[in-house]
C-alpha cells in the first residue's frame, strides 16, 4: 500500500514538473526571453500579450513530499484554474483544429438486371462512406419485395455497405440479381470516388 501511495505522488510530482518545465505549447525559450516591446505578432497582425515566464519546481523534490495543487506552476495572465473554466492552452487548441472534410456524394451507374434497374448514390466523408441508398428500383409485385429487402440490407447509415467499407455484401436471399446489380452499381460508385 505505502509502495503504491510513493508510486501514485511520484507520477504527480513528474507530470507537474514536466508540465511546468514543458510551458506553454507553441512558445519557444527565445519567445518567453523576449522584451514586452518585441512581442510577436498574432496572425491576426495584432501584438500577442507577452507570455509570463514560468517558473520551475524544485527538481530535488523528495518522492514521498505530497505535491500541491499550487506548488510551482504559474498560469498565463489569461488562464484560469482547472476547476472547469477555460483556459488560454484549451484556447489555442481549439483554433489550431484542422477542417472537418465536407461530404460529398458519388453515384454509380444505372445497372439493368432482370426484374428492372438500378442505381446506386454513396455519401463519403473524406474517404469514409458514410451512407447509401439505391435509386430506381422497382417498387411493386415481387420485384418490389425484393428491392425493399435489398435496400433494408445495404442502405443507410446503419447498412452494410457503411459497416464494410466496400462492394463484398453478402447476397441478400431470394434476391440474387437485385443484390448482383447493386454491387456493380456501388463497386463503380467506390471505384469513381
Amino acid at each position: 500500500m505505502r509502495r503504491a501511495l510513493l508510486a501514485i505522488t511520484g507520477l504527480a510530482a513528474g507530470t507537474t514538473a514536466l508540465v511546468v518545465l514543458k510551458g506553454t505549447p507553441g512558445v519557444t525559450q527565445v519567445a518567453q526571453d523576449r522584451p514586452v516591446a518585441e512581442a510577436p505578432v498574432a496572425p491576426g497582425g495584432s501584438a500577442a500579450p507577452a507570455p509570463t515566464p514560468v517558473r520551475s519546481a524544485a527538481p530535488s523534490a523528495p518522492a514521498s513530499a505530497k505535491p500541491s495543487a499550487k506548488a510551482g506552476v504559474s498560469r498565463s495572465p489569461g488562464a484560469k484554474s482547472s476547476t472547469g473554466a477555460r483556459s488560454t492552452t484549451a484556447a489555442l487548441k481549439a483554433t489550431t483544429s484542422a477542417p472537418k472534410p465536407a461530404n460529398r456524394t458519388v453515384t454509380g451507374p444505372v445497372v439493368s438486371y432482370k426484374y428492372g434497374s438500378l442505381q446506386v448514390r454513396i455519401t463519403l466523408n473524406g474517404t469514409r462512406i458514410v451512407d447509401a441508398t439505391a435509386l430506381g428500383m422497382p417498387q411493386s409485385g415481387q420485384s418490389g419485395l425484393r428491392s425493399d429487402d435489398v435496400q433494408a440490407r445495404y442502405s443507410g447509415t446503419a447498412g452494410e455497405v457503411v459497416a464494410k467499407q466496400s462492394a463484398n455484401l453478402n447476397t441478400v436471399s431470394g434476391a440474387t440479381y437485385t443484390s448482383d446489380a447493386y454491387r456493380q452499381s456501388l463497386q463503380a460508385a467506390i471505384d469513381r470516388a
